[in-house]
């Protein structure tokens, strides 16, 4: 018989809160994500975060707990061998990864594997660097357009990105071609997590602008998750942002595509307002990919704030028998070098209405006790092979 009708898993994409034991091999020494933009900044405006319990977790800067708590909180260490979003969602659900994904952010893409990708495209490949999505537009964008080339770039995460002008590539050849790298990079020592169609429009430098028709290949997860024996169960998978993307649709019974993370907070909310019967499982990327990345510690800062103020709708909007797990994936220090992923221990807050305590609960070795405590409130359950153990007892 299950405890709660319906389950929000949210996640703060990159919002680490500390180094764990083994981040030194990972090249992340002494990083936090949390805790430095606190120190930095200061404090920040963050009355939802801190009622349910995140500074009583991680108190930094100038801010401490609440007497009271209202969620039940702890550390999350990640068992899994790497740092980046694929590994850490699919860890949640159950999937532990031994063999981290290929990354190419200090040498660009192997001349064999652009050849291959050149051939089969029928276009030259320029750019083959590390960069930021935006600047490599303003860079080689009107060099794209002149001659028929496609912009190849990646960053610190394990990703292939192809850029196209809209008007001049065509979108669907833009997909096509990407279809074609993603089959490319299923070789193992080629092996990157995703494949993004970056899509932008503009004749010129200074009118270029990158469009929402986005679109991620993953790969798919190594095996079933959660996501999968909720779904084969009757059950609703409602996936917000990227969460689609991540699991490249497996398990997933409804998606909705956010422009931003305050967008997919909105969209949270409708959802919210709506009758279902399962899980809804948010990612929230604007943390990681505008300010983490770009080692912004104000920007980071300020997102955190614009997600506080929609947690507070949304707290006020859920039902009695809901239960919400607020998580990240990974930390992303803004104030360390490089622009990398740091290896660190992520939040677990969980609220209801209907829980009898807050308060601090015992720290767990893995991210996978989530997809199990959520598979356990529903009576399903975990596909064989899957790694986690139900907490749910301390949830309620």
């Amino acid at each position: 018989m299950k405890n709660y009708d319906r389950v929000f898993v949210i996640v703060l994409d990159s919002l680490g809160i500390g180094a764990m034991p083994d981040s030194a091999n990972f090249g992340d020494t002494g990083v936090d994500t949390f805790g430095h933009i606190l120190e930095k900044m200061g404090s920040l405006e963050i009355p939802n975060l801190r009622k349910l319990g995140m500074l009583n977790l991680h108190p930094a800067g100038n801010m401490t707990g609440v007497e009271n708590p209202a969620g039940r909180f702890m550390c999350l260490s990640e068992a899994s061998n790497g740092k980046d979003t694929m590994t850490g969602h699919w860890e949640m659900m159950g999937i532990k990864t031994e063999k981290p994904f290929k990354t190419f952010t200090e040498t660009g893409f192997p001349p064999e594997l652009i050849a291959e990708l050149e051939k089969r495209c029928g276009k030259k490949v320029i750019g083959n660097k590390s960069a930021s999505g935006t600047e490599i537009i303003e860079e080689l964008g009107e060099e794209e357009i002149a001659t028929g080339a496609m912009i190849v770039y990646t960053s610190a995460d394990s990703v292939l990105q192809i850029c196209g002008n809209e008007e001049t590539f065509d979108l669907q050849n833009l997909y096509r071609c990407c279809e074609i790298a993603r089959e490319i990079t299923l070789k193992d020592e080629w092996r990157v997590g995703r494949v993004i169609a970056r899509p932008y429009v503009g004749k010129k430098k200074g009118e270029f602008k990158r469009t929402s028709n986005r679109h991620d290949y993953a790969l798919k997860p190594t095996g079933l998750t959660t996501l999968n024996a909720l779904k084969d169960n009757g059950f609703d998978v409602i996936g917000v942002g990227k969460i689609n993307d991540i699991f490249c649709g497996e398990g997933i019974t409804e998606t909705h595509h956010s422009n931003s993370s305050v967008h997919g907070m909105e969209q949270t909310i409708e959802i919210c307002k709506k009758d279902f019967n399962g899980l809804c499982f948010v990612n929230l990327v604007d943390f990681d990919a505008l300010w983490g990345h770009r080692r912004n510690v104000e920007g980071y800062g300020k997102e955190i704030e614009k997600f506080d103020k929609n947690l507070g709708v949304l707290l006020e909007k859920m039902r009695e028998n809901d239960l919400l797990i607020l998580t990240a994936d990974h930390g992303n220090d803004p104030t360390y070098t490089g622009t990398d992923h740091t290896r660190e221990h992520v939040p677990f807050i969980a609220y209801s209405k209907n829980m009898k305590n807050g308060g601090a609960i015992k720290d767990e070795d893995t991210f996978a006790v989530i997809g199990a405590s959520v598979a356990d409130n529903f009576g399903v359950k975990m596909p064989e092979g899957t790694i986690g153990h139900s907490i749910l007892e301390e949830l309620i």
